[in-house]
């Protein structure tokens, strides 16, 4: 059995991991460690949930522990950029623990935060930054921070990085770093453009796989449960008092949608918290804090959450609205069965997403198993509005019943002039793209979410 000392890595280190839960060293790092400390570049690949932090983060903190001095002002030897905030603060955290007792210099710039307070942080220079593009690219713009002599450069979830479509990020960030430099790529799948990148930013890699591209956790119990949208809200609390105490995350597609929904699951009871981009960056982490310390059970997130949670504790993930990224489906997924643990996740699919739901089977090479419902007819598909319409209308425009409404109370009659709407749920918010019609004459309307 391979240990971390079988590895090679220096004793400083080893001496931080006796104090973690990390104890041998998964497949991901077993294989990308010893290709890295002999300076490759390198492209991992392997499912959410394996370690692909450790892989790159302690053999890149063993070449730098050689060092000996610190930085100069404003630069920075390492680079590990990452799509979303709460992936950042993962890594920053992890590379604390592994770094405890040395005298490396870990340092994390995001969006939302204070751009003052980074740059003061940066001008002394750091062994390891840790960073969002679009921060980054402030920071350089500013003259903050130098990358001329930053021999390392790690891009983390690179999928989802293209995603977000930060390629453009990417080229300008790059041309501040220099070309004699080590590279390494990790990701959980493996789109066309990946290969791009890889071909543009990396020498000869070394390529790690140690599962299929997209193959979800084996120890996660998957399954799809067809759902009118409008029936959603109630099916999903009828899942959670299934599992009073254990902790869910919930995945919804829209931030308005996604805080609706977790508003009314308090009204029913639950201990329920909510990150999405209109959050602050503190609201984030607070709400995380919570989840993560037991405060809270139930966790609603859209997918700026999907890479960035690391949370042993996590059992259920509930996709009450399906993704439209299929490989985002392996990323929400893989929020729980982490650490060795078991896990389950239920996907609610309405007739509108049924494109969704065979996307998602086309990349897993396997149907899902049915739990609920039965797979929509095709007239039903046909008659369900299209991305970009009323996606939370139900075919035929029957309107929600009893239970089918995100709200806690019945709704107050409509002032008179407000727009009608009528036939949608208000399980889904505003459909994604549109914008209400204002109010026509000269009575105020309010809002029907405003309380």
């Amino acid at each position: 059995m391979t240990t971390f000392a079988d590895l090679g890595l220096s004793p400083k280190i080893l001496k931080a991991l006796e104090k973690t839960t990390l104890k041998t060293p998964t497949p991901i790092q077993a294989q990308a460690i010893p290709h890295i400390m002999q300076g490759r570049d390198l492209m991992g690949l392997a499912q959410t949930g394996t370690g692909k932090t450790a892989a790159f983060g302690l053999p890149l903190l063993h070449r730098l522990l050689d060092i000996g001095h610190p930085p100069g002002p404003k630069n920075v030897r390492a680079l590990i950029l990452a799509p979303t905030r709460e992936l950042i603060g993962q890594i920053k955290d992890n590379f604390e623990v592994f770094t405890k007792g040395t005298a490396v210099k870990i340092t994390m710039v995001v969006g939302g935060a204070s751009l003052f307070k980074q740059a003061q942080a940066l001008s002394k220079g750091t062994d390891v930054l840790v960073a969002t593009p679009g921060r980054l690219i402030d920071l350089l713009e500013r003259g903050d921070v130098k990358l001329d002599q930053c021999a390392y450069l790690v891009l983390d979830e690179a999928d989802h990085m293209l995603d977000m479509g930060f390629i453009h990020s990417l080229r300008k960030i790059a041309k501040h770093i220099p070309l004699k430099r080590q590279t390494m790529l990790f990701s959980a799948t493996m789109p066309k453009d990946i290969s791009e990148i890889a071909d543009t930013y990396l020498r000869d890699p070394i390529k790690v796989q140690v599962a299929p591209p997209g193959k979800p956790v084996e120890r996660i119990s998957q399954g799809v449960h067809y759902i009118p949208n409008g029936d959603k809200a109630r099916m999903l609390e009828e899942y959670l008092k299934k599992h009073p105490g254990e902790q869910a995350l919930v995945f919804g597609r829209t931030k308005h949608g996604s805080e609706k929904l977790m508003k009314l699951l308090a009204t029913w009871g639950f201990k329920v918290g909510s990150i999405h981009g209109n959050k602050s960056q503190n609201q984030r982490d607070r709400t995380l804090t919570e989840f993560r310390g037991g405060e809270l059970d139930v966790l609603v997130a859209t997918d700026v959450a999907a890479r960035g949670i690391d949370i042993p504790t996590v059992r259920h993930v509930y996709n009450f609205d399906m993704p439209n990224v299929p490989e985002n489906y392996v990323h929400r997924i893989g929020r729980t069965a982490r650490a060795g643990a078991d896990g389950s996740s239920i996907s609610f699919c309405a007739p509108a997403e049924m494109g969704e739901l065979q996307a998602i089977e086309k990349l897993l090479k396997a149907p899902l198993p049915v739990v609920g419902g039965a797979p929509w007819a095709a007239d039903v598909v046909a008659a369900a509005p299209k991305p970009g319409q009323n996606r939370g209308q139900r075919p035929g425009g029957g309107g929600g019943r009893q239970g089918q409404k995100l709200t806690a109370k019945p709704q107050a009659p409509r002032a008179h002039g407000k727009p009608s709407g009528q036939g949608r749920p208000a399980g889904q918010g505003k459909p994604a793209g549109q914008r209400p019609a204002k109010p026509q004459g000269g009575t105020f309307a309010p809002r029907r979410d405003a309380r």
